[in-house]
Formats: structure tokens, C-alpha cells, sequence
């Protein structure tokens, strides 16, 4: 069986963040940040002109979607005991277990995961990612997708999506 893909890293491919992760025993890090590296795989079918998709037009999805994390403080929204609360005076709230922290609102990002693990961030991105495609290039059909989530060197989070 043969198959096609595009693997995709640039240097711009980063974002700087912020985050805690916190530990199955319910002891948390300190809030710091990291230079976040992502890397793409896309296999589909071949178009007629005999491309994946054309790199051109995966750059910028994926340049977006990181300059939309980049320099935020990145908050686990389903966690279920971290807790966040927009006051709607332009700050937002943040408590886990016995830490407080107050931010403007416009630096935080509630993602959907229950954990700023590089997994989770890897998850997230390569199903926005997806959702993206899909909507910018419905006759794509994506076999596999696989988005790597570096948090520092050698260490990395990885979705894999497969059809």
C-alpha cells in the first residue's frame, strides 16, 4: 500500500507560554513558561497535481494557530479542581488549591484540556488543526495527522490522528 505525506516544521512554528502542570498525587509546579517548538505531519491522498496539500497554504494555519498562544498564560479549563473566574473587570481569577493568582483576562487562554501537558497541548492543536483544514480545504481527506508539541529539547508531547 503506498502512501503520501507532507512533514512540516519551520522555525516560526513556536510560541512562548505559560503554564503549571499538575501531578496525579495533586502537587502542582510553579507557574513558569516555556519556548514551545511544533512539528506536523499531514498523509492524505494525492490531488491530481500530485500534492498532499500545498505547502503554501499549511504554513500560515499553523502560524496562526501558534501566534494565538504565543505569549499567554495557557489555563487547564476542565480540570476538575483548578478553577478560573473572568470577573469581567478585565481580570480573571485563577485557584488551585491553596494558590491564587489574578491576571488580565486578555493574557490567559482556557483551553479545553484537563492538564497543560505537552500531550494535551499536542491534542488540542492537532484537532484545531484538523478542524481548520477541513474548513479551508473540504476535498483534503486526512488519513493521518501527526502534531508534536516540544517543550524543551528531546521532550516532546504527540498527537497521532489516523482514519
Amino acid at each position: 500500500m503506498e502512501s503520501w505525506s507532507i512533514d512540516i516544521y519551520k522555525e516560526y512554528f513556536k510560541f512562548s507560554a505559560a503554564h503549571f502542570l499538575i501531578f496525579p498525587d495533586g502537587s502542582a509546579e510553579r507557574l513558569h513558561g516555556h519556548n514551545y517548538r511544533v512539528f506536523v505531519e499531514i498523509a492524505a491522498e494525492l490531488s491530481r497535481h500530485g500534492l498532499v496539500l500545498d505547502f503554501k497554504q499549511v504554513k500560515p494555519v499553523v502560524r496562526e494557530m501558534v501566534d494565538e498562544l504565543d505569549e499567554h498564560w495557557l489555563v487547564p479549563g476542565e480540570h476538575p479542581v483548578l478553577r478560573w473566574n473572568d470577573r469581567g473587570d478585565g481580570v480573571c481569577e485563577v485557584r488551585y488549591l491553596d494558590r491564587y493568582y489574578a491576571a488580565p483576562t486578555k493574557d490567559l487562554i482556557v483551553l479545553p484540556i484537563n492538564n497543560t501537558s505537552s500531550e494535551n497541548l499536542a491534542t488540542w492543536l492537532g484537532r484545531e488543526l484538523q478542524r481548520r483544514l477541513s474548513a479551508r480545504f473540504p476535498e483534503l481527506v486526512v488519513h493521518q495527522l501527526r502534531l508534536a508539541v516540544e517543550e524543551t529539547a528531546g521532550q516532546s508531547g504527540v498527537y497521532h490522528y489516523r482514519a
